[in-house]
Parts: structure tokens; C-alpha cells; sequence
């Protein structure tokens, strides 16, 4: 029996339960918190590989892009292979895979074992994305962009409960019994993915047609911004534990830290979106890259208590960028077809994410962090000449 959900939101009249639109947004936030909360709480542990391991700057970054790079690069074949089965399966079963990562890290005993833990953990995670995103469109229809904004939320969620979770587990425990306990969470949530999800197989992904100004250029060059936003972010979180740890701050001051800066952000990607609505993309862009500069190189003169003051700020500009981006894409969308445009939108900027803390790891290793720092910044200040040239896509695409 078919069991799917009308684009439009209505129910077929098929046995469909008239819940189904609401569980599905619920496993995919319970889903997105757990992967996200997972990506995140590698921050933690990078120090204590650092102690452990004996690792530079760049080497801390090879490791955490092992996770990050992994999950970027298979975001489209992984989203391809998936499709072939129905998405309750597809998430429970790639979240399985992540908490097998995980699994083999608790039991490792070498560098080599944790690198093979992280690269599992990153196959697992590289269907959530693309996977949990459709099923909340589909599910909704064309009221899908407040339930999508629900769905982004709880991946911040996710990114302020796990780090400062593990931070406060790493006082009393060592890393590798702390992993086996986030394998067991993610053991748990599989399963209750399994029970909340709806059953049945979906439709074709939703089309957005008629806008065709993102032809070309246009949606390159969003990704490109895209891209670069998400490298300043990851350059910043993988320079800010040991700034604090040099500032007196100790492991669970990291974890409090970036619980600060993820609470921030998750507030800000509802506070952009907002802005973005009523000032304009390329207005809200300029001042958040803007803001997110400064507040990186504040960041470096003042003292421990005053920059954690600052955290959450920081937070709201550094993620909130990226709300604004994202509910750019149906607009720039190369005919029309939004499904795959989020697919690739997603691979770019995962793939950065992935990619540009070994640059800036190697740049720290050189010449040191604050450098690295200062790094990040400039690379939110070279987003504004770009996102400048967006105003002519975007006024092709919402003439008037």
C-alpha cells in the first residue's frame, strides 16, 4: 500500500495516519540534532588527541576532516544510493553506521583505529542531509519552509547539548569510554527513529519551477560564498579551544564555550533568516561577515571572561550567515530543480567544511593561533565583494 504524503500536506485517504507529517519532522530533527551533535563534539576531543597522539595543528585537522570530508564528499552518491530505499530505513540505518564510528573509536587502541572509527562515522552521516531534508518537504509541501527552519533549529540543538555533554563527561571518565557512550546514543536514537518515522517510500523530490535566474553563475557563485562562510566558521572553531586553553581556560570551559557558540547560533539562524526576509540577502550577508570578522579578532585582546561574554554574538553572526544562504538556494536553483540544488549546495560547503581546517591547521602550525585567527576573518571579509555580485541573479529570479 502506497503510504506517501501529497506534496500539498493533504493525506491520500490511503491508511496514511494523519500524524504522519508531524512524526516525520520529528524523527528528522531528532536525527539532525544527533548527527550534528555528533560533528560537533569532535571540537572536545580534538585536545585530548592532541595530548594523546602527539599532533600538530594540521594533523588535528586531517583527523577531524576525516569525519567532515567524508560526510561531504559522498553527500550525493550516498543521497542517489538511499533513494532506492524508503526513508524511514535510510535514516535509522545511516545512523546505525555513525554509531558504529563511534563504536570502533571506544575500542581502539591506535591512531589508526580512530581514523578508521571517524571515516565510518562519516559514512553514516552523509545521508542525513539530503535524506531528512526531503522528507520534511515532502511531508509539508508548500508549507514546508517553517517546518524546514524547525528541522535546521534542532541540528543546533544538537551542536549546543553534545559538546558541553562530552566536556563534562571527559572530568570524570577517559575519551574513549565517552565515545562508547555516544555510540549508545546513537544506537538509541536509530531505534526510535525506526518507531517514530512513518512507514512507506517518497515521491519524487519537489521541483521549484519558473525560476530560472540561477542559471549559470549565479548559483556557482552562491556556493562559492557558501563555501567560504563555512570555511570561517571551521577555521574559528578549530583555532577557538586552544585560545581559550591559553587564556586559562580549561576542558570544560571549552565545552561551556561552545555550547555558548552554538546556542548563539541557532538563535541567530532564526534571527538572519528574519533580517534576510525583510533587509535583503546581500544587506544581511555584508553585515554578518562583517560582524563576524570583528568579533574574530576581538576575540584575541580580550581577556577569558569577557570572551565568552562575546561568545554567544559571535555565534549568532558566525552561523547565522548560513540561514540566509540556505533559503537562498530555491531561488537560484538551475531550472528550477531544488532537490538537486540542495544536494549540491550541501556538498559544497560540507566539502569545505571538511577541507579548509587543514589550510588554516597548517597556517597555525607555522605561525601560530592567533594568526590562524586572524586568518578566519579575512576570509569573512573576502564574502562581501562577492555576495555583492549576487544582486543581479537575485534580482532576475524576484522581479519587483
Amino acid at each position: 500500500m502506497n503510504q506517501a504524503v501529497r506534496l500539498d500536506g493533504s493525506m491520500r485517504g490511503d491508511g496514511v495516519r494523519p500524524d504522519a507529517p508531524r512524526r516525520s519532522l520529528g524523527g528528522a530533527c531528532l536525527a539532525h540534532a544527533l548527527h550534528d551533535g555528533y560533528t560537533d563534539l569532535l571540537y572536545v576531543l580534538l585536545p585530548v588527541w592532541q595530548a594523546e597522539f602527539g599532533l600538530g595543528y594540521a594533523g588535528l585537522a586531517v583527523l577531524r576532516s576525516l569525519y567532515y570530508a567524508t560526510m561531504g564528499g559522498l553527500q550525493m552518491p550516498a543521497d542517489r544510493l538511499a533513494a532506492r530505499w524508503p526513508i524511514r530505513a535510510s535514516l535509522a540505518v545511516s545512523t546505525v553506521v555513525a554509531a558504529a564510528g563511534f563504536c570502533v573509536m571506544a575500542l581502539s587502541g591506535s591512531l589508526a583505529g580512530l581514523c578508521a572509527g571517524l571515516v565510518l562515522a562519516g559514512i553514516g552521516a552523509s545521508i542525513q542531509h539530503p535524506r531528512a531534508s526531503l522528507l520534511v518537504a515532502q511531508a509539508y509541501g508548500g508549507a514546508a519552509r517553517g517546518p524546514l527552519g524547525i528541522y535546521n533549529f534542532a541540528g543546533d540543538l544538537g551542536k549546543a547539548l553534545f559538546p558541553v555533554t562530552v566536556a563534562l563527561l571527559l572530568g570524570v571518565l577517559a575519551w574513549r569510554p565517552v565515545a562508547g557512550l555516544m555510540a549508545g546514543v546513537g544506537l538509541a536514537v536509530a531505534l526510535a527513529l525506526a518507531l517514530v518515522l512513518p512507514r512507506g517510500s517518497l515521491a519524487a523530490p519537489p521541483t521549484r519551477a519558473g525560476r530560472i535566474g540561477g542559471e549559470g553563475r549565479g548559483f556557482a557563485l552562491l556556493m562559492t560564498v557558501g563555501a567560504l562562510d563555512t570555511a570561517t566558521r571551521m577555521g574559528t572553531l578549530l583555532f577557538l579551544p586552544f585560545l581559550l586553553e591559553a587564556k586559562g581556560g580549561t576542558g570544560t570551559t571549552t565545552g561551556l564555550a561552545l555550547a555558548l557558540v552554538f546556542s548563539g547560533g541557532a538563535f541567530g539562524k532564526a534571527v538572519c533568516g528574519w533580517l534576510g526576509a525583510r533587509l535583503g540577502v546581500v544587506p544581511c550577508v555584508v553585515a554578518t561577515e562583517t560582524a563576524t570578522a570583528a568579533g574574530i579578532a576581538a576575540l584575541l585582546v580580550l581577556p577569558l571572561g569577557p570572551t565568552l561574554v562575546l561568545l554567544p554574538v559571535l555565534g549568532l553572526v558566525l552561523n547565522g550567515t548560513s540561514s540566509v544562504l540556505y533559503g537562498t538556494v530555491p531561488d537560484l536553483a538551475p531550472r528550477g530543480d531544488v532537490g538537486r540544488a540542495f544536494a549540491q549546495f550541501y556538498t559544497a560547503v560540507i566539502g569545505s567544511g571538511g577541507l579548509a581546517p587543514i589550510a588554516y591547521g597548517a597556517l597555525g602550525d607555522r605561525a601560530g593561533t592567533g594568526i590562524g585567527l586572524l586568518a578566519a576573518a579575512a576570509t569573512a571579509l573576502a564574502i562581501v565583494p562577492l555576495v555583492l555580485r549576487l544582486r543581479r541573479p537575485l534580482a532576475a529570479c524576484n522581479p519587483g
